[in-house]
């Protein structure tokens, strides 16, 4: 639940940010030094840097649940709503009085950023990536080691197929695909490298969300189970439903006609109670 609230926060992010710091189309956003673009853009990072611990989280989280058979989920998530929040949350803040007291140009967004400014978001993204990087890898070991106990039954064909499923769907929970350009120089390859991460990081939320919710079974199972008792709560509360009866149709005028009818033919009484004495 907290990826995709930061999946959220990192697509919300990117639309604040873009709203106001081209709000005015005749004003260059290059020469804008104001407190709005200025929260944007601190807001465009935070997002950045918690979606990126985020996803270091989910790891330690995986690698967690395969290491340890009996593990309470209370035990260790306040520890990983620290991780995932506390520590963007102090990145962020010391980035925010860096640029404050040592580089307050335009709107914060500029490309001749202090090296050791920018390195003060980079390097804790790059320490996450290479982190989950090995997570990853040591994900993969400890499958591959089950796959291959005698317990598993099946052919070597079908181990290899399910440890390649078992890869391809880790990669955008872990966002591995970060670790191709994480080390290079921001020069290198720049227009493909634009492309690339923009096209992977665009689309990393949907696939998560497709991946490991839409076409997980047991999801599938749940919202079968909650469309079938919202059906069966319809269907009572429709056979519940007073209907409308006519007056002619109603039952205590039906009752009442009867008393009638047998007070005024005493006769036709006698004929029924002779006729059900008979009958019996």
């Amino acid at each position: 639940m907290h990826l995709f609230v930061s999946f959220i926060l990192r697509a919300t992010a990117v639309f604040i940010k873009d709203a106001v710091l081209f709000a005015d189309e005749n004003m260059d956003h290059c020469l804008m030094s104001t407190v709005a673009c200025k929260v944007a853009v601190a807001f465009f990072q935070f997002s950045i840097l918690a979606n990126f611990f985020w996803l270091l989280v989910e790891g330690m989280y995986l690698q967690t649940l395969l290491l340890l058979t009996f593990v309470s989920d209370k035990q260790y998530v306040w520890w990983f709503i620290l991780i995932g929040w506390g520590t963007p949350s102090a990145v962020m803040s010391a980035w925010i009085l860096t640029r404050i007291y040592r580089q307050n140009t335009g709107c914060w967004d500029d490309d001749d950023e202090n090296t050791a400014v920018l390195w003060i978001i980079k390097g804790p993204i790059l320490f996450s990536v290479l982190i989950n990087f090995i997570i990853f890898v040591n994900v993969i070991r400890i499958l591959v080691q089950k796959l291959q106990s005698p317990e598993v039954s099946g052919s070597q064909f079908s181990h290899f197929v399910r440890l390649a499923k078992s890869t391809l769907l880790l990669i955008p929970l872990f966002g591995v695909h970060y670790i191709v350009f994480a080390f290079c120089p921001e020069s290198t390859g720049l227009d493909a490298r634009l492309y690339i991460e923009l096209g992977l990081g665009s689309f990393q939320g949907f696939v998560v969300a497709l991946l490991y919710c839409f076409l997980n079974g047991e999801v599938q199972a749940e919202l079968k189970k909650r469309l079938r008792k919202w059906q069966y709560q319809e269907y009572l509360s429709f056979t519940r439903k007073p209907r409308c009866m006519s007056r002619e149709n109603s039952p205590v005028n039906y009752v009442t006609q009867l008393s009638l009818l047998e007070k005024i033919s005493p006769k036709r009484k006698t004929s029924l109670y002779r006729n059900g004495t008979s009958s019996v």
